[in-house]
């Protein structure tokens, strides 16, 4: 991101650097969530990763949900916005579902399975867990928040 400020005789302009990442959120009819365990670590997670060079967020979520768990997931909205300081990561999280495909695994994940907001795996992904909890307590409020 450029930011720029121009004023009478001075231009000045600041690079901010950070990484962004996009997440989905899954339901099923049961309004469990969808996470998968991660093949490079112990680790379960949300669908979703980093956005790539020109691409925008949402098309992040979709493109890794494809990678992660090899189906095609439609948008249904933002909700929420986070920034990690430590990391300088901005992270979006979307409200999605599963448009077509059949969830399988990949050479990302090792297994995909929907669990109960407040049953989730001791070895998920600390934030991540803190982010559904809040998508939970009322869905229709978007969040942002500094981590």
């Amino acid at each position: 991101m450029v930011v720029c400020l121009i004023a009478t005789v001075v231009r000045w302009c600041y690079v901010i650097l950070m990484t962004i990442g996009a997440f989905s959120i899954v339901l099923d009819d049961k309004k469990r969530v969808l996470l998968c365990r991660r093949r490079d670590k112990d680790l379960w997670n949300l669908p979703g990763g980093r956005v790539e060079s020109n691409e925008s967020p949402w098309a992040a979520a979709i493109r890794e949900a494809r990678e992660e768990i090899g189906v095609d997931i439609v948008i249904e909205k933002l909700i929420g916005i986070y920034f990690k300081q430590e990391q300088e990561e901005l992270v979006f999280q979307f409200l999605a579902q599963i448009e077509k495909g059949i969830i399988s695994t990949s050479d990302e994940s090792v297994e995909n399975t929907y669990f109960d907001a407040d049953a989730l795996p001791e070895n998920t992904a600390q934030r991540q867990k803190e982010r559904i909890q809040l998508f939970f307590e009322d869905p229709n409020v978007v969040r942002t928040w500094n981590q």
